[in-house]
């Protein structure tokens, strides 16, 4: 059975945006509005359990005791956000993750359908995109993005509308997520999954994982120069995710 489409998640499977992008976006906007507050690495791997920029920061508030914020301060620290996330996106500071490039091209070659499945707002997915240039956004034949759903990941609603939106059967279809959220997403739509797991969110081990449910999980998908290291799933030969690889998991079912 060959792969016919893949849904790609953005944040920490296409780019390492989260701890690297989003979150010095965030502090960028707390600085600018004279906020106190800064999100360091484990605050920030902390609330990614929330889905959702405008989400995440009404769930910060509630835990630093401010209650409950009006809409325009949370519009406008949203808006600041956007906007240093897209001058790091403009200044090359949020590269593709190993072996996405590859793969994107790869399954572009194939005749694949490619689109991205994402909770992040349509601004942000495009500043990503247009930095990396037009290659790789024409790719992707459709965005499905934050604006475009009622409920974010875990909800399987994003997956679901890329699925009506795509001419090929469940069965030959696959995700790439990184996040607990982004697996149950997928799973809940009935999609097999492959996680790749960068550093930070790669902190646990063994089958006990929450990701155990994925097909497989790797560290990265990989590249030539830079293999990447299986963490769950059949052995990858040569060390990085493939379209023939690929194949073989949906065929093992």
């Amino acid at each position: 059975m060959a792969v016919r489409a893949l849904l790609w998640d953005v944040d920490g499977t296409l780019a390492e945006t989260e701890f690297h992008g989003h979150r010095r976006a965030y502090n960028a906007a707390f600085r600018a509005a004279g906020l106190p507050w800064r999100w360091d690495v484990p605050t920030y791997r902390d609330l990614l359990a929330v889905s959702g920029g405008r989400e995440r920061l009404r769930h910060f508030f509630q835990r630093v005791g401010e209650g409950a914020v009006e809409d325009g301060l949370v519009e406008a620290l949203m808006a600041a956000k956007q906007r240093a996330y897209a001058d790091l996106s403009r200044r090359g500071a949020l590269p593709l993750r190993p072996g996405v490039e590859r793969l994107v091209r790869e399954a572009a070659a194939r005749g694949c359908v490619q689109a991205l499945v994402t909770t992040s707002s349509r601004s942000a997915v495009e500043a990503l995109l247009a930095s990396q240039g037009a290659a790789l956004s024409s790719a992707f034949a459709f965005r499905i993005c934050g604006e475009d759903v009622a409920a974010k990941k875990p909800s399987p609603e994003g997956y679901r509308q890329a699925l009506d939106r795509l001419d090929a059967p469940t069965g030959e279809v696959l995700a790439l997520e990184d996040s607990p959220q982004g697996l149950e997403a997928a799973l809940a739509a009935g999609l097999p999954c492959v996680l790749t797991l960068g550093d930070p969110s790669a902190d646990a081990a063994g089958p006990s994982a929450w990701w155990h449910r994925a097909a497989a999980a790797v560290d990265h998908l990989g590249d030539v120069d830079q293999p990447s290291r299986l963490l769950q799933g059949p052995p990858c030969c040569p060390p990085m995710v493939t379209l023939p690889w690929l194949d073989a998991l949906l065929e093992a079912g």
